[in-house]
């Protein structure tokens, strides 16, 4: 399974996880089956090249994309693609994956994505326990 992690460089498992995961400089892809840490340039429209971040996860297999919160069309066109994305991460690549592994980020759904809403889950993730 591979699963991609926004992020702010090129330090593979100490990249930082990115605030907006559309403006980051690059995405970090970790194969969970062989431990591959793969560091990809972000080359979307958004920064000035072609296509949305989803396709470019697509293209690259990725299987799960992990982010701090992300907005209800970003979630619908990952949902097309296939890829499942979770939402509360924090911390570096490292962290990240330790969370998805642990199974303690929110599973996102466009329903529960709109704006205000996916910031207050993420916010309050930790407090619900």
């Amino acid at each position: 399974m591979k699963i991609c992690i926004p992020t702010m460089g090129e330090n593979g498992l100490d990249n930082i996880v990115g605030e907006h995961f559309g403006r980051v400089p690059t995405y970090t892809i970790v194969d969970l089956d062989t431990n591959e840490v793969k560091v990809i340039p972000n080359a979307s429209e958004h920064m000035g090249g072609q296509g949305y971040p989803p396709e470019i996860m697509a293209k690259e297999s990725v299987n799960v994309m992990v982010c701090r919160g992300l907005g209800r069309r970003a979630i619908s066109m990952f949902e097309q693609m296939g890829i499942d994305v979770y939402i509360g991460a924090s911390g570096t690549v490292k962290d990240a994956v330790e969370a998805f592994k642990q199974g303690t980020l929110q599973k996102a759904s466009e329903a529960d994505a709109c704006g205000q809403h996916a910031f207050r889950d993420q916010h309050h993730q930790g407090h619900l326990h």
